[in-house]
């Protein structure tokens, strides 16, 4: 249970990710506002979260070296939801490198 806590914590940072991304391509019509909207202040809010996640699934016995190694999972949601909410491209490349981290993800917990 507490791995489906760290792999949550890393698909909501990756969310996170998302939210500032979509804060950065906007038009702001002073400079703090680029840095105090909703979209930032959202984003950093669910990454307070996503930390307390990790300390709370650590607490209950998930060692830090596999936190590491399951928070390695954000090179493969933040491409996948840049190419969903952004439209951004997945190059052959991108596949295939996502691909090797799943297989060493594998490997570690095998």
């Amino acid at each position: 249970m507490m791995y489906v806590i760290v792999i949550s914590s890393v698909f909501l940072a990756a969310c996170a990710q998302m939210l500032l991304k979509q804060s950065a391509r906007q038009h702001y019509d002073t400079w703090w506002r680029q840095y105090v909207n909703g979209w930032v202040i959202g984003g950093y809010a669910i990454m307070f979260a996503t930390m307390m996640m990790n300390i709370f699934a650590m607490s209950r016995g998930v060692e830090v070296k596999e936190v590491s190694i399951i928070e390695s999972m954000s090179y493969l949601f933040v491409p996948i939801l840049s190419f969903i909410v952004f439209k951004e491209r997945l190059t052959w490349r991108k596949i295939i490198a996502i691909g090797v981290i799943i297989i060493g993800i594998i490997v570690f917990f095998v």
